[in-house]
């Protein structure tokens, strides 16, 4: 047995686990499964020392170099090992296959014995190793899932998953010493989340901190945060995250290594069938049937019905082996997010056209997901935002400018419903694009919404300074639907700036564009804000009007939101003309509507407007 592991931190969920498996039955066969570098092995070790008084009759320990840069064990050679440990002299170890395992369960057989069968390829590996008597223990290790032991020797599975945050320092204090780490705790956890959670790269990293005791924790984070660097700093040697996934690659079916070298473009951690078969260019099919095989070795981490986790050091490993990435797998991929983003835009905000069209000679290489309604785009939309903005930044550097304006501003559902949450950057970085691209069009588009961005974050004069470019901008495009929102968005950031008269003419003009367009639900926006500021300026009659006018035109149930805006609205209108009774109706019925469609937002509108109401 090698020797006890030093530095051995946490565990403490998988090791009860092992202690509940190994008293579950007679003969126990025990597996812990789990990604290259996740400390299997580790954990195997100090579970077996811990535990070595209950094997009073020995310990066999045999590494079959399932995953390693050397031929995997032959059993046979194996099971003459165990029998030489255990007594046998030479001269009488039996001739065949069949016989030594004979032989090893019959002396394994009455014993109280712990084998451990670390680093096992597959279960036919195993099996043969398995010891004769009831008392005894086996404990493997591998980066397959083993299913068929399961079947046959009804072992036990103990999944080993990355370590926790907390657990994550402890090792590191454990190798560095608990004063580095105290200095520099936001450093480490840090350093902890770029190492993905697994043993090996946080060892990896101690070492080389450990040779650089002047740099700091946090000096190398920085340096770890470099997508470009990141592998190489995490390999010793022969020893590191690489190495280790690369063994893991190399023991895979074709079909599932041609799909894993395709994964490099990818942007995010979570990952479905249809963004895999995109990225490999082939049907959804073949892409299930491959992610099946790269999650049998710990490659990605099954999440749910055909829906994986990529986590950031496999992806980066599977970018390397196709430097530069592949365009057209890029294209292919960026061109799935856009016909995806269109699908959610639809779900999210039913019966509006799309804000922008696919770019010229956009692929088509899978089927997007269906969105059953506007809860699940938006559900959607906010679970890729992190990918998307990564998707971007790929678009950018390959120069792909079309594609990259074009993945924010089909985000604009989300931008709008989550206004305040930090968006700026990125609708800059899509104006930069859209400019690259030298489409007025996008920029006014682009523009409009940064603005409308700026004024709801309280920048007024960088909102107007987007927004007053934007309607002529939209103009020269002939683009009469995007010219009338971009008039709406600047009137209404004039509104805040405390002009009265300009933002009348700028809606009445984005009314006109609007009908002129067929845009219905432009001309209920462009009515929505008449309301608004008719109401400010004292005018409640001709407000109640355009309400009236608005609720005509956002058709139920597409335009939930609007509605119960403009209900509302229509309410203070009338309240403001005398007529009560049916203002409390109006107010009454929007809140119905925003509590059927979940819009929390509008119902606590409609009832302030009615307290407002009642205590006049």
């Amino acid at each position: 047995m090698p020797r006890r592991p030093g530095g051995f931190t946490g565990r403490d969920g998988e090791l009860a686990a092992l202690d509940r498996a190994a008293a579950a039955g007679p003969g126990p066969v025990l597996m812990l499964t789990g990604s290259a570098g996740v400390g299997k092995t580790a954990l195997a070790l100090h579970w077996a020392h811990r535990h070595r008084a209950d094997f009073p009759d020995g310990r066999l320990f045999a590494d079959l170099h399932g995953y390693s840069p050397i031929p995997a064990r032959d059993t046979t050679s194996v099971l003459r090992e165990f029998l030489l440990a255990l007594g046998l002299p030479a001269e009488r170890m039996p001739d065949s296959p069949q016989a030594l395992g004979a032989r090893y369960r019959e002396l394994t057989s009455g014993r109280r014995m712990l084998v451990v069968l670390d680093n096992a390829r597959d279960s036919a590996q195993v099996r043969p190793l398995l010891p004769g008597g009831d008392d005894c223990v086996t404990l493997v290790t591998s980066r397959s899932r083993l299913g068929e032991l399961v079947v046959s020797d009804a072992a036990r599975p103990v999944p080993v998953r990355e370590l926790p945050a907390a657990q994550c320092t402890e090792l590191l204090a454990a190798v560095l010493g608990p004063d580095l780490i105290a200095a520099e705790p936001e450093a480490a956890a840090r350093l902890a989340g770029l190492c993905d959670g697994l043993p090996l790269a946080l060892r990896v990293a101690a070492a080389r901190l450990a040779t650089r005791p002047h740099q700091g924790l946090a000096a190398f984070a920085g340096e770890l945060a470099d997508e470009h660097t990141r592998l190489d700093l995490l390999n010793v040697g022969s020893t590191g995250v690489a190495a280790a996934l690369r063994l893991t690659l190399q023991h895979l079916p074709e079909p599932a290594r041609r799909m894993f070298h395709q994964l490099g473009p990818h942007t995010g951690a979570a990952l479905d069938v249809r963004t895999a078969a995109a990225l490999g260019g082939c049907l959804p099919s073949q892409a299930a049937s491959a992610l099946d095989q790269l999650a049998a070795a710990q490659l990605v981490v099954e999440a749910g019905p055909q829906s994986y986790v990529l986590h950031d050091l496999v992806r980066l490993y599977a970018r390397s082996l196709s430097p530069g990435h592949d365009l057209e797998a890029l294209l292919r991929l960026l061109d799935h997010w856009l016909r995806t983003l269109l699908a959610a835009c639809a779900a999210a905000e039913p019966g509006s056209e799309p804000c922008c069209a696919l770019p010229d000679g956009a692929r088509r290489a899978a089927p997007v997901r269906p969105f059953a309604d506007r809860a699940d785009a938006l559900a959607w939309f906010s679970a890729e935002r992190e990918a998307l903005r990564g998707a971007v930044e790929s678009a950018v550097a390959a120069g792909l400018h079309d594609r990259a304006w074009r993945l924010v501003l089909l985000q604009w559902p989300l931008i709008v419903w989550q206004v305040r949450d930090g968006w700026v950057p990125l609708l800059e970085r899509a104006l930069t694009c859209a400019e690259a691209d030298g489409d007025p069009g996008a920029q006014s588009r682009v523009r409009a919404l940064l603005g409308w961005v700026l004024s709801e974050e309280g920048r007024p004069e960088e909102a107007l300074a987007q927004l007053e470019l934007a309607p002529d901008l939209a103009a020269l495009a002939g683009d009469a639907n995007a010219e009338a929102i971009a008039r709406i968005n600047l009137a209404v950031a004039l509104v805040r700036a405390g002009e009265r008269a300009r933002p009348a003419e700028l809606l009445g003009a984005a009314l006109v564009l609007a009908e002129r367009a067929a845009r219905p639900d432009t001309a209920a926006l462009a009515h929505q804000h008449l309301t608004e500021h008719l109401l400010t300026v004292g005018a409640p009659e001709a407000a109640a009007d355009h309400a009236v006018r608005g609720l005509e035109l956002a058709a139920p149930p597409a335009a939930a939101p609007r509605r119960v805006v403009l209900r509302t609205l229509y309410g203070e209108a009338l309240a403001a003309t005398g007529r009560r009774g049916e203002a409390v109706r109006q107010l009454d019925d929007a809140v119905r509507e925003a509590r059927a469609h979940a819009y929390e937002e509008g119902e606590n509108a409609a009832r302030a407007a009615l307290t407002a109401l009642a205590e006049r």
